[in-house]
């Protein structure tokens, strides 16, 4: 990225604020992208520990497959799920407060006697299912948030902050070698002079 600049003082001072801002901004943009790194990284162990609690969960279950042939899952449905959002190095992410689940009226003397202990175990299944689902989405938020900090801070470090210097070092020697010119003439001019006044 070029950046656009005039051989003047006005010039020099516009970049130089700009450059302030950029340093200044870098080290808050930094802690930024360390704290989603450790964020991004919390979000992904709790959705792998809860697709491990899962899967234990459904092996628990296998020696009932048999069993489960006789349910009949349109029973439970999940009517609501309850999310808040907290914000985490200032971005928005989801928080599994509650399932609600609605449970249809079934007759208990004609279903099996373990239909009340199958209803509890679909609603825990559906609820790590579901916690699992809202840390992936937060990881991903997260890991975007992060990726976009990273580029910016990459943008400032190795792009526009040197460019800044570096046309303000540009401008500095244009100014000086402008003030050691004008000094030059200025002594050729008098040198002139003072030899005219002598001859005269």
């Amino acid at each position: 990225m070029a950046i656009k600049f005039q051989y003047n003082k006005t010039s020099q001072q516009a970049l130089a604020k700009q450059l302030k801002i950029r340093e200044r901004a870098l080290p808050t943009l930094k802690n930024k992208e360390s704290a989603l790194r450790v964020e991004v990284k919390k979000a992904k162990d709790k959705a792998a520990e809860l697709d491990k609690a899962l899967k234990e969960k459904l092996s628990l279950y296998e020696d009932m497959m048999r069993l489960w042939g006789e349910f009949d899952p349109s029973l439970v449905s999940i009517s609501d799920v309850e999310l808040t959002s907290k914000k985490i190095a200032g971005v928005q992410t989801p928080i599994l407060e509650k399932v609600n689940f609605e449970v249809r009226d079934y007759n208990m003397f004609e279903k099996p006697s373990w239909f009340p202990d199958g209803i509890a175990i679909l609603e825990k299944l559906a609820n790590i299912a579901i916690e699992r689902a809202v840390f992936e989405r937060k990881m991903d938020l997260l890991d975007f948030a992060r990726k976009k900090t990273t580029q910016k801070v990459n943008l400032y470090e190795k792009v526009q902050i040197p460019g800044f210097q570096d046309a303000i070092r540009k401008i500095k020697r244009f100014l000086e070698d402008e003030e050691n010119l004008s000094k030059a003439a200025q002594k050729i001019v008098k040198n002139r002079q003072q030899n005219a006044e002598v001859e005269s």
